[in-house]
């Protein structure tokens, strides 16, 4: 029996819940790029990123090609770069809206100070 759609989807998911896989994928939108680059980009230990290749390689989302000593890898198809554009815009909307929020915290906060600032209101004479 096949798993649900929506469980494969959560997988997929899950697969690319690493911030050195998803920092691969957007090196690799640009198109192919070696092992060795990858690891000037990325800056982190040789056994780390061969482990978050494996998993990418695995799940089908990347390919890799040898030539030499050299290990190349590439996107499998143009929809993970679709994906990552998605991601980037659905952020930029999310975190535009958090700055306007943020803004207007501020300005409630600087109006709050300047009413302090000026003291307490002097009473009323009759």
């Amino acid at each position: 029996m096949q798993p649900p759609l929506y469980q494969v989807k959560a997988e997929f998911f899950r697969m690319l819940g690493h911030p050195v896989r998803i920092r691969v994928l957007e090196l690799l939108q640009h198109g192919p790029v070696s092992v060795r680059d990858l690891l000037i980009d990325i800056d982190i230990e040789p056994s780390n990123l061969s482990q978050q290749l494996a998993v990418l390689r695995r799940s089908g989302i990347v390919v890799s090609t040898r030539e030499g000593t050299t290990v190349t890898y590439a996107l499998a198809g143009g929809d993970v770069a679709d994906l990552l554009r998605a991601a980037r815009r659905i952020l930029t909307e999310l975190l535009a809206g958090q700055t306007a929020l943020l803004a207007e915290l501020q300005d409630a906060q600087a109006t709050q100070d300047a009413d302090r600032a000026e003291g307490p209101a002097a009473p009323s004479r009759r």
